[in-house]
């Protein structure tokens, strides 16, 4: 078949990279002259260890193997198999993590709880205060902002792939056809659309109750540590975000913790992983509400300064470069992402949330799978 596959961030790119994989010819275009959103500006993390039981868990599992898999093919875009350590400070976070301990998935996402000593001789590198870390073995991490251009490097010595850059779709019809703002029509047997947080024009037309928001947050990148920081790491306030976590130890931490006054506002938790350069990706916030500031403001950076800080026991590296994104995620959280044909061979793919650069490969795979390609 030839396959159009509108939108060249990492769901888009998996997309075109699952139909070179089984025989098809494929067209890509992007709007930028490459991906410039979400896929970019994240942190990189193949982040299983707070994923949802079930579907969503099953997902990212499959989507490690696949990133792993795809890494020994393609080194350039940078996959490790790092793992994670979520700091906790007190009895009550530990608490917390000690209940993750005993899910009937535990497992399977490699938890275990450590104690401080335990926890420095898989990082050395945390040398702060702490009570303990959960140690989830299956987290990873790859380098999101080269990550796109090795994928679509390896797809172009395929001999079946061809990318159009700078090109904005503008319309599509049933059996595969979309003009772009060009005035050209390409043809194809079937088009994914992988529009990310671009929600408005073309997949307002096509999908007007799309169950789809925007999110915006908040992140900054340092020079170099000066050490390898080998795990990714997390702190306690990431135990209120992700569904893995819900407990009743997590409603009694909630009810005897609260959030500092800055985290509680901008929907704080620390997440940080090392970059191939040594540098640390920091972050994040969650603003929901729209129209979202053209803006990035300064406490939230101070906040996560200190939650460093205070877990590495030094002082962070200078901070090079801060930014704000956007990505899409379902209203119903529950679900790992929003599929839905809109024209006879169209099909959007969209709304995975922050769980796009873990979840995209399984993700791909399936709508591969569910077309019967």
């Amino acid at each position: 078949m030839r396959v159009i596959v509108v939108g060249a961030g990492v769901l888009g790119t998996m997309h075109a990279w699952h139909a070179v994989e089984r025989g098809h010819e494929v067209l890509h275009i992007e709007r930028e002259a490459e991906a410039r959103g979400a896929s970019v500006r994240n942190f990189g993390q193949v982040w299983v260890s707070g994923r949802a039981g079930g579907e969503e868990l099953d997902t990212a599992l499959r989507a490690r193997e696949l990133w792993e898999e795809i890494g020994a093919r393609v080194p350039g875009i940078g996959f490790r198999a790092t793992g994670s350590l979520s700091v906790v400070m007190n009895e009550a976070e530990r608490a917390v993590a000690e209940a993750a301990t005993r899910r009937p998935d535990a497992a399977a996402r490699g938890y275990a709880l450590l104690d401080p000593a335990a926890a420095r001789e898989i990082n050395p590198a945390l040398r702060g205060d702490f009570l303990g870390a959960l140690w989830c073995e299956r987290d990873a991490a790859v380098e999101p902002r080269v990550a796109q251009r090795a994928l679509k490097d390896a797809l172009l010595a395929s001999g079946r792939y061809t990318f159009l850059g700078g090109r904005e779709v503008r319309d599509v019809t049933d059996g595969g056809a979309v003009r772009d703002d060009h005035g050209d029509v390409h043809h194809g047997d079937t088009v994914i659309l992988c529009t990310g947080a671009w929600l408005g024009g073309l997949v307002r037309e096509l999908a007007p109750e799309l169950p789809v928001r925007r999110v915006r947050l908040q992140m900054m990148q340092t020079d170099p540590l000066g050490e390898k920081l080998t795990t990714s790491v997390a702190d306690a306030d990431s135990f209120r975000y992700y569904p893995a976590y819900r407990s009743a130890e997590l409603d009694a931490l909630a009810a005897v913790q609260r959030q500092t006054p800055t985290a509680a506002a901008h929907k704080m938790q620390l997440l940080m992983v090392q970059r191939a350069d040594g540098g640390l990706t920091i972050g994040d916030t969650h603003e929901y509400e729209t129209p979202f500031g053209f803006d990035v403001v300064e406490d939230p950076y101070t906040h996560l300064t200190g939650v460093v800080e205070a877990i590495l026991g030094r002082p962070l590296p200078t901070v090079r470069r801060r930014w704000a994104g956007v990505y899409a995620q379902c209203t119903d959280t529950s679900r790992v992402v929003h599929r839905q044909q809109v024209r006879d061979g169209v099909w959007l793919v969209t709304g995975p949330g922050g769980r796009g650069m873990t979840c995209s490969p399984a993700i791909a795979e399936q709508t591969a799978n569910d077309l019967d390609w």
